[in-house]
Formats: C-alpha cells, structure tokens, sequence
C-alpha cells in the first residue's frame, strides 16, 4: 500500500525532469516559427491556425494547453482566438432552434466541446464552424491585425468565460513577457481595434456560422435535432 504509490510518484516525478524539458524548448521552437511564419504569411498562416485550434477547442483535448505550450502570441495568437470564437459562438447560434438560451449561453460561454457527441454521429455539422473560422482567421490577422499578446493560454480559449477576447484586450495594454520578447508593445487601442475585436470574436461568427447552417439544413448535411445537446 506504501511502496506502490511512492514508486510511481517518484518515477513519474524523474521521468518528467527527464523529457520535459527537451518537450519544452521543442514546443517553444515550434511556437515561435507558427509566430513568425504568420507575421509572413497572416493570410494562409491565419487561416490554417484558426481553423487548427477551432478543431482543437472543439475537440476532447485542450486548445488552451497547446497554445500555453507553443506561447502563440501576436497575430498568430489571435488567429487562434478567431477559431475558437468561430466553433464556440457558431454552434451556440447554429444549434439555436434546438438547444434555445441553455444552449446559446452553454456553448458561447462554455465549451463547443459539448457538440463532440453529435459530431461522431454525423461530422457534417462542424463544417460550418470550420469554414467560418477559414474565413474570420484571416480577416483577424489581414484586416484588424488582430494580436493576442495577453498569456498565450487565453489564445485558445476563445469565448469561454469571455477569456479570449480579455486576454487580447490586457496585451494592448500590458502585453507579457512573452509577448514582449517576441516584438510587442503596449498600445492605447481604438475604435478600429474594439470594432475587430467584437466583430472576429463575437458578430461574424455568428452571422458567417449561421448562415452555413442553414445553407447545410437545405441541402440535407444537417438534419432536426443533429445539433440538440443531450
């Protein structure tokens, strides 16, 4: 009853002195070349990040984790906030007809997670959370210059308790060190800011998102009750 516990501890507490680091400085490579590569390519970059950590917020593992890990921050973080946005506040307004106000606050402030059961069941109902985040990632990165320079793990919170669109706000103006060592500076944000953070986090999702929605109901993609919570 002793020695078992106390093995395992202390085995697990020597292997992750052991692999952690090497993981670390790997995942801050990784980081800082997706950082990069979207100050380079805000276009493709935007759209491949968004779509990426929208799928992963969505999907049973942690988005806010692997944005931590890899310390998105800048365009590239804010990229991330876009699909996240897109997956959470698309489905609270897609799933709307079935799921009603639990649904919309449940999903916008909480989690997309929720919808993983119905996504086995049939994955026709993600697309339109993925196209919109296709289409708000680069208007993030293109048009509003949208940069999370708040702590990375707010880039893959999305709207969860409004975290995502927080984090951005607290790097305009106290970015982290992070932030800091990658190029960031304190800005006094204005109207032209505020105006892209509510449209990318919270209005064209839910119009983009919606409209796909019904456009995939039409065709038959998206069937009554395939988005209802259960």
């Amino acid at each position: 009853m002793l020695v078992t516990p106390l093995v395992s501890i202390f085995v697990g507490v020597a292997l992750a002195a052991l692999i952690a680091p090497p993981i670390g400085t790997a995942a801050n490579y990784v980081g800082t070349l997706i950082v990069e590569a979207t100050k380079l390519q805000p276009f493709w970059m935007g759209m491949v990040v968004s779509a990426l950590v929208g799928i992963a917020l969505t999907l049973p593992i942690s988005s806010a984790a692997i944005c931590h890990s890899f310390g998105l921050v800048g365009l590239a973080g804010g990229a991330a906030v876009a699909g996240c946005c897109a997956n959470m506040v698309g489905f609270a307004v897609m799933s709307f007809r079935e799921n009603r106000w639990g649904g919309l606050v449940s999903q916008g402030l909480g989690t997309s997670m929720l919808q993983m059961g119905n996504i086995v069941r049939n994955p026709k109902i993600w697309l339109p959370a993925i196209v919109t985040s296709m289409i708000t990632g680069p208007i993030a990165t293109c048009v509003f210059k949208l940069e999370m320079n708040g702590d990375a793990i707010n880039a893959g919170m999305g709207t969860c308790g409004l975290c995502g669109p927080i984090g951005i706000w607290t790097g305009w103006v106290n970015p982290t060190e992070t932030a800091i060592a990658k190029g960031a500076a304190a800005i006094s944000p204005g109207w032209f800011d505020y105006l892209g953070l509510v449209l990318v986090c919270f209005v064209l999702p839910a119009i983009i998102c919606w409209a796909l929605g019904i456009l995939c109901r039409k065709i038959g993609w998206i069937k009554d009750g395939d988005l209802t919570l259960t």
